[in-house]
């Protein structure tokens, strides 16, 4: 694996909101071509998040992650569950667009971006909408169709057994998304439960993490750069 990127702490900002975003990658290039926002799963920004924000910035891309939690991470489904009914739904999602906007600006209009999430970070990725969004990729989550504009393509990684997402509904979310014009390509990974590619969880598989993330910078090169 190529050497990973020393990422830094910025502040992202919008009227009403600011929070911190974790960047990796040439955030700052006005000549970058790609950017994607990481988003986090229920625990927070946690080191799992961090390292793959390095990953992607290892292999090219612009790389931001924001804080949804303001610092906070938990480790156990219990404190998940209590932190994520505490979470503010509307206030993530002004996070996400102001990432997503600050990361637009630093890399200029001619740059493609992606979106990423985890769990619930991949609902938010569902309802994020950009002029310069050109791709989506959802780990382990989903969220209301309707919420997608544009006609950016999506890229999914499913658990087999899932209790959090299960398969009639995964299917349907993805019939729906075809529907309204989406290319789709959902991959579910035998042997796999939620949280697969998280190397802190009992659930991580390295394996299955392996083949999703070589699935995912397959398809983000090609959504991006057209490579």
């Amino acid at each position: 694996m190529a050497e990973v990127a020393v990422g830094e702490f910025d502040v992202v900002s919008a009227p009403g909101i600011e929070a911190r975003a974790y960047e990796a990658g040439a955030t700052g290039d006005p000549n970058a071509d790609a950017g994607i926002v990481v988003l986090h799963p229920w625990w927070g920004l946690n080191a799992d998040v961090l390292a793959f924000a390095d990953r992607l910035a290892a292999a090219g891309f612009a790389v931001a992650a924001p804080d949804l939690y303001h610092g906070e991470v938990v480790d156990t489904v219990a404190a998940a569950e209590e932190r994520v009914a505490k979470f503010d739904g509307g206030e993530g999602m002004a996070i996400v667009r102001a990432t997503v906007e600050d990361l637009a600006m630093k890399l200029g209009p001619h740059a493609r971006l992606a979106v990423l999430g985890f769990s619930l970070g991949a609902s938010l990725a569902v309802a994020t909408r950009h002029p310069q969004l050109a791709a989506m990729v959802l780990y382990y989550g989903t969220g209301d169709p309707s919420d997608v504009g544009g006609s950016a393509p999506v890229l999914g990684h499913f658990a087999q057994s899932d209790p959090y997402e299960d398969d009639a509904w995964v299917a349907q979310f993805e019939g729906e998304l075809r529907s309204a014009g989406h290319e789709v390509t959902f991959h579910r990974y035998p042997g796999t439960g939620h949280w697969f590619a998280e190397p802190s969880r009992d659930a991580y598989r390295p394996e299955a993490a392996e083949l999703a993330f070589e699935r995912t910078l397959a398809f983000l090169n090609r959504a991006l750069r057209g490579a």
